[in-house]
């Protein structure tokens, strides 16, 4: 069906119910950013594919909220359907339950499906729903099994143990500090839901969901006991004895439900934000309303995983360099410089598929953390570009050459991204290059006590270009799991207050860019770790450490834009990755990097 007849499709049940209104969020019932195919519902129904947004159909009009780093590829997604474009965050954008109240007037029913949606979302709809003339919201209804014909499956891979020379820190080691971290909130004991918090806790991984490994299942945690509730069919004799030996019981994914509702403790937690509408509505017991404790516990990174990430990053940059030389010698020479050496055509796709060939060349290489973008010149300017059969343009000796990667390996994970020029560029490219090389250089310099939020230091990949009048939507930076999601919170870099504090041992990453629709992008991102400065009386300051080892192209860089202390990071940058990477790489290789590392 096309997208227009799911809408009728759907429209259809919606008359039978006597709905006015629909809404498809982008998450499953773990409230993942990333979801296995059968949860893909929002892009079913409006044929939007990106990892943020938000559907509503009405019986006559039907509108999409997304975030700015989809609003290009919406807008081109979007065509040829009845579908309405929200931009998030613009001025003039309405709230989805002020569109609702508008389209379906005061009285109206609408649904969403309690399964998908988090109690906090659902709690704070249906109060926003009830200011709109009584709106009342039901959340027991699913359309999509009605109207989905050949669902996708909730997965049933293997899952499979993440041993301890990676993980640092056992599954037992880990549950008690959790219980402990409970009894500091006066919990008895929690529902997990998020699917990456459930992996790091047991030490275990799986490959359900794109990219992220982890595997579909809940952890029920009380003061004595702990059950995994996941389709037995996914557990191996090995992970069944590992299981039993840690002293964990497994039940059936589908009886989280009667868990829940035979959880004997006299409170439980439940974070909101993680826990779906349908679950959080079955517990009897008194519910504790917090933050899971899990989250900040694995965004601290303990030696062995510091280790791990390092180890990574050494392999990505061998992989990168070699990709790096090679485009060098494959993109054909300018117009009026003679015949190029390239002996094939490149293309965005091709490009991404070199390097992700590269990177499988590296020991304990499993997957791609997220999928490459690979945006050239215009397509730069599509912040999560994706280039498909359709999209996919050839590269020339000119211009821009947006890259954003990633790897998983057993012991850690990347993203990196390098705008690379392919060949003579505007004066504006370049201004715009230098004014994103400079934020980028500035977080990396940054120096802050411990404990300060990332919205406080976003300021500084910011300040030299809001001079020029030039801005970017995205955040500036987000955590990074240990051969887990690339996405790891709660903290990050962003213009909006995120009060989660920064502190030694996390990773995250520094990304600012700026964007010119239909013209291009830049980008430059490392993976940072946050490390001890020095104490003072006025307490523990901390600094940023580049995990990431790959040369940033300099060919761009306008060098009196820059301040003395920028220019001498990027040459003690450039140092330390030619020391690091060069013995590992061959004699054409090696003198590459070392003209790539030069000083400027």
């Amino acid at each position: 069906m096309t997208v227009n007849q799911r809408i009728e499709a759907l429209r259809e049940v919606m008359k039978r119910e006597h709905l006015a209104a629909f809404i498809f969020p982008s998450t499953d019932p773990h409230q993942g950013e990333y979801v296995p195919n059968h949860w893909k519902g929002r892009e079913f129904v409006s044929g939007f594919n990106g990892s943020a947004g938000t559907a509503v159909v009405t019986l006559t009009s039907a509108a999409l909220w997304t975030d700015s780093r989809y609003f290009i590829a919406a807008e081109e997604q979007l065509k040829g359907t009845e579908f309405q474009l929200m931009k998030l965050k613009m001025p003039g954008t309405p709230t989805i339950a002020e569109w609702i109240g508008k389209e379906c007037g005061a009285g109206a029913e609408v649904a969403a499906d309690g399964m998908v949606n988090s109690a906090s979302f659902v709690k704070e709809l249906i109060s926003d729903l009830r200011q709109q003339g009584g709106i009342t919201l039901r959340t027991n209804l699913d359309p999509l099994a009605q109207i989905w014909t050949n669902r996708p499956p909730i997965p049933e891979n293997p899952v499979e143990l993440y041993p301890l020379k990676y993980a640092g820190e056992s599954c037992g080691s880990k549950i008690a500090r959790i219980r402990k971290a409970l009894r500091e909130k006066h919990a008895d004991g929690m529902l997990m839901s998020a699917l990456d918090d459930i992996a790091w806790t047991l030490n275990l991984r799986g490959t359900d969901v794109h990219c992220n490994p982890v595997f579909v299942s809940y952890l029920l945690i009380s003061s004595k006991d702990v059950t995994l509730y996941i389709n037995k069919v996914k557990l191996t004799p090995e992970v069944e004895s590992y299981l039993k030996t840690e002293g964990i019981a497994v039940a059936p994914y589908e009886d989280v439900t009667k868990g829940l509702k035979d959880y004997f403790e006299y409170n439980i937690l439940l974070d909101p934000d993680e826990v779906n509408y349908t679950l959080y509505k079955q517990v009897s017991r008194e519910i504790v309303e917090a933050e899971s404790p899990v989250k900040r516990m694995k965004t601290i990174k303990n030696p062995t995983e510091i280790a791990g990430f390092k180890s990574a990053m050494l392999k990505d940059g061998i992989a990168m360099v070699k990709f790096l030389y090679w485009l060098q010698k494959e993109i054909p020479a300018p117009v009026g410089e003679g015949p190029g050496v390239g002996s094939v055509s490149l293309t965005e796709i091709s490009v991404d598929q070199k390097l992700t060939s590269l990177r499988a060349e590296q020991p304990d290489f499993r997957d791609i953390s997220f999928d490459t973008i690979a945006g050239y010149q215009a397509h730069g300017a599509i912040v999560h570009y994706e280039a498909t059969l359709e999209t996919d343009i050839p590269l020339k000796p000119e211009g821009f050459l947006l890259l954003d990667s990633g790897a998983q390996y057993l012991d850690g994970t990347t993203d990196i991204t390098r705008t690379i020029a392919l060949g003579p560029l505007t004066e504006e490219q370049k201004k715009v290059y230098t004014l994103v090389l400079k934020g980028h250089i500035q977080i990396e310099l940054c120096k802050f006590p411990s404990g300060a939020s990332g919205t406080q230091i976003d300021i500084l990949a910011r300040e030299a270009m809001w001079r020029e009048g030039l801005n970017y939507f995205h955040g500036t930076g987000h955590g990074v799991g240990t051969y887990l999601n690339v996405h790891e919170g709660p903290h990050q870099f962003r213009m909006e207050w995120k009060p989660a504090p920064l502190v030694a041992g996390m990773t995250i990453t520094d990304e600012p860019g700026v964007y010119l629709e239909g013209e291009f992008g830049v980008r430059i991102e490392n993976t940072l770790l946050i490390t001890p400065y020095k104490e003072t009386e006025f307490g523990q300051f901390l600094q940023f450490e580049s995990l990431t080892l790959c040369p940033i192209d300099k060919s761009p860089i306008i060098k009196d834009l820059l301040l003395q202390e920028e220019i001498d990071w990027l040459n003690e940058y450039h140092q330390r990755v030619f020391d690091t990477l060069s013995p590992h790489l061959n004699d054409e290789e090696k003198a590459w990097l070392k003209d790539a590392c030069a000083k400027i």
